[in-house]
């Protein structure tokens, strides 16, 4: 079962009709329910302390008895896109889209991407998608297809302290056994050459982010 995430973040309508058709299981998150209001699109579960979504869209969805609350207060350890993705792993999801947890608060965006780790060690695919950018992490070796790509740039960015062994073949700019280190900004914005590009590494966790203008 594939899980759709839509969190609070800035989204795009167009973009979230998209997602909806491919996926089977929706999360919405807090003010992420105002996005699907305007589809009148019916999550399978809304998470969060209700904080910021608009009163009355919440009302309306509380009366489908159809969907699943989990509410939380304000005060708590973890964000609310971050319970989601839990609870996307806890319903063994094969794969994780989210929506929404990009946008002008740098801290919930840098903080969406680390919760990526929960989803890569359950072994579970899982991308944070806007306008510009799609996100992942991999701790594997990688062949990304130029035509599938979701924009012309490639960055590779360390989320370990290292990342050791790293050869990159099909890029504009090769390496071939190299150390990227955290704190360096040498793997940004590459770009596939051939027909396919292979990413490969023999220890450490790279942060990937496909992206356009």
């Amino acid at each position: 079962m594939e899980t759709l995430i839509v969190s609070g973040g800035e989204i795009n309508i167009e973009n979230l009709k998209k997602y909806i058709q491919e996926h089977q299981n929706i999360i919405a998150v807090d003010k992420g329910l105002e996005a699907l209001y305007k589809l009148k699109i019916v999550p399978n579960h809304v998470v969060g302390d209700f904080d910021s979504i608009d009163q009355e869209i919440l009302k309306f969805y509380q009366k489908k008895s159809e969907i699943i609350f989990h509410e939380f207060n304000s005060e708590k350890d973890n964000t609310d896109t971050d319970i989601a993705l839990n609870l996307a792993i806890k319903l063994k999801s094969s794969k994780i889209v989210i929506l929404g947890a990009l946008g002008k608060r740098m801290d919930h965006a840098l903080a969406n991407i680390h919760i990526l780790k929960q989803a890569l060690d359950a072994k579970i695919p899982c991308y944070l998608i806007d306008d510009y950018n799609k996100i992942y992490l991999t701790k594997n070796n990688l062949t990304i297809p130029k035509n599938q790509t979701y924009g012309k740039y490639i960055s590779l960015i360390p989320m370990t302290t290292n990342v050791e062994g790293l050869t990159l073949t099909g890029f504009k700019y090769p390496l071939k056994d190299a150390i990227l280190p955290i704190g360096v900004s040498l793997g940004i914005s590459n770009e596939i050459v051939e027909e396919s590009a292979n990413i490969q590494f023999e220890k450490g966790i790279l942060i990937v982010i496909e992206s356009r203008d």
